[in-house]
């Protein structure tokens, strides 16, 4: 498969196109055509405004045509484009103009093109789309193309620390394209649909710049459409056609519970050919769970591909190959510390999710404490290098956050292990505390909780230290009255000895990430600064919030 120009589609493009999720089950279809031409406009209108080569435009729109055509339109102009979450993924207006205020001060954007409603925020630097657009007149529309040395500033999750905005080269996205697509052999009659927020990595590179570069049909919905209908989404598969998406494994088992098998009959998932599986440590409970929900309606085991990425590597480093089978390790969970060798269980074990092999000529190595490469089979921190990782960070981005770019790759600040050449993922190295030459990982904490029957949307763990003792906060949204007791007990056992502090807050309380990680350092910040505190008993360590959005 030769490599496609990101460009390439909007001097040829077919009668493919997007369809976007409107209310009451409608879609309103725009072919690629319709969006080139669109993009055209917005490249011109740009040029007409005086925005420079190079220069950065915030993209503060939500997922629609107007966001597709913002976005390559702003490539074409020679700028380069920036994607804002809208105000709805982070539930508090003054957390978003904390957000923006970040955007501004590292990015500096020259132009922001902005919603009505989310304008005011941005400033003086605020235009809307019709405004920007004018009267332009798309037979005139064609602008000179320029090509700018970064195609986009796309800021991370924010899972740990704030989000900071990543440089991503054209080479590097151009690159990472072609091994999304190369990976899952895509052709233009491979249609994709997805739910995922278009303004972060996995939503924005996978399920929207790759499908509209290989030129292929595509179904976007919001993710409240998702979270209110998650039929409607399967429906994409089973009745339209469509043939590949991404998700984080936590929407799995969201499916699972929610939809009903009565619910599908007539549906055929027998051409769903990937189900990529990344985001947050997998839950191999999760996976089953959902495959025995479809299978009896045609969707194969192996259509549900674990995979490893980050922003920093543009989005894709890992992926399982088709049509290779997922598989999960137990180890020994007292095997898990940086530098030890993983081993099979004796008593206590977690189980680990296989998130494959290298894509497209990447490199993953296991580092030590010490950036020495470890061999297969022992744990470390995770390592890459290849022709998709951005050029760092916008200047000034500073974060709490372990990811470090390096003259010849980027180290992870993920921890992971790798047998038989597959890369197993344990979870943020910010997310976790060395106890006795051991490394406790959040993530493992709040999978045993799950298993001890608290749903993972419901729960967060952060792991710190405060006042010189080790201590782990689980906190619990909206919890029925047995979850602490039974969380308490639990976490001690896992924990040896850890200060434990359980937290029963209300539901939405705890800051998610747009794929649903709980952004733990922000947790942790609170408990330390009395935004979230302890009310003791003796049994039992009870802790409280008012409800603020930590």
């Amino acid at each position: 498969m030769s490599r496609a120009a990101l460009l390439d589609w909007l001097d040829s493009p077919s009668q493919r196109g997007i369809r976007f999720a409107q209310p009451f089950g409608d879609w309103h279809f725009h072919s690629y055509e319709e969006l080139a031409g669109a993009s055209r406009r917005v490249a011109w209108g740009l040029l007409e405004a005086g925005v420079g080569e190079g220069e950065i435009v915030a993209v503060a729109l939500r997922g629609g045509p107007e966001f597709v055509a913002a976005l390559f339109g702003t490539m074409l102009a020679g700028a380069v484009p920036a994607p804002v979450a809208p105000p709805a993924a982070f539930h508090d207006a003054a957390v978003y103009r904390e957000h923006v205020a970040r955007i501004l001060a590292t990015a500096q954007p020259s132009l922001a093109i902005a919603e009505d409603d989310v304008a005011p925020v941005f400033g003086a630097r605020a235009r809307s789309l019709t405004a920007l657009v004018g009267d332009v007149d798309e037979t005139e529309a064609t602008p000179r193309r320029r090509r700018a040395e970064l195609a986009l500033v796309q800021f991370t999750s924010g899972s740990s620390g704030h989000a900071r905005g990543v440089r991503v080269p054209f080479g590097a996205l151009e690159a990472n394209v072609e091994a999304i697509r190369s990976w899952l052999a895509m052709t233009p009659e491979d249609a994709t649909a997805s739910w995922l927020p278009v303004h972060h990595d996995m939503g924005l590179i996978g399920c929207l710049v790759t499908p509209v570069v290989n030129r292929s049909d595509v179904w976007l919905l919001r993710p409240q459409d998702f979270v209110r209908s998650p039929l409607r989404f399967l429906r994409c598969f089973g009745e339209a056609g469509a043939r590949l998406t991404a998700m984080p494994g936590f929407a799995l088992a969201y499916l699972a519970r929610r939809v009903r098998p009565d619910e599908l009959h007539g549906l055929d998932f027998s051409h769903w050919r990937a189900v990529i599986v990344g985001s947050e440590r997998l839950d191999p409970d999760a996976l089953d769970r959902f495959h025995r929900l479809l299978a009896p309606f045609g969707l194969k085991r192996s259509a549900i591909l674990p995979a490893y990425g980050l922003a920093e590597a543009t989005l894709a480093v890992t992926g399982l190959p088709l049509p290779e089978e997922w598989r999960a390790l137990d180890v020994a969970s007292g095997t898990l510390g940086l530098g030890r060798k993983v081993q099979a269980p004796a008593d206590a074990a977690t189980s680990v999710v296989g998130c494959g092999r290298p894509l497209g000529g990447a490199e993953v190595a296991i580092l030590d404490d010490e950036g020495c490469p470890l061999p297969e089979g022992f744990v470390g921190e995770i390592a890459l290098r290849g022709e998709s990782v951005g050029a760092g960070y916008v200047a000034g981005a500073g974060s709490g956050s372990s990811t470090a770019f390096l003259e010849d790759g980027l180290r992870s600040g993920d921890a992971g292990f790798v047998v038989d050449g597959q890369l197993f993922v344990l979870g943020r190295l910010g997310d976790s505390m060395k106890l006795r030459g051991l490394t406790l990982f959040a993530e493992d904490l709040e999978v045993a909780l799950a298993g001890a029957g608290i749903p993972r949307n419901r729960l967060a763990v952060a792991l710190g230290v405060r006042d010189g003792l080790p201590t782990a906060v689980a906190v619990l949204e909206g919890p029925h009255a047995h979850w602490a007791p039974r969380a308490y007990p639990l976490l001690r056992r896992l924990t040896e000895g850890v200060e434990v502090e359980i937290a029963e807050v209300p539901r939405g309380t705890v800051a998610r990430t747009s794929s649903g990680k709980p952004k733990r350092r922000q947790l942790w910040e609170a408990f330390l600064d009395g935004r979230l505190t302890a009310d003791r008993r003796p049994d039992l360590a009870i802790a409280t919030t008012g409800g603020a959005h930590v």
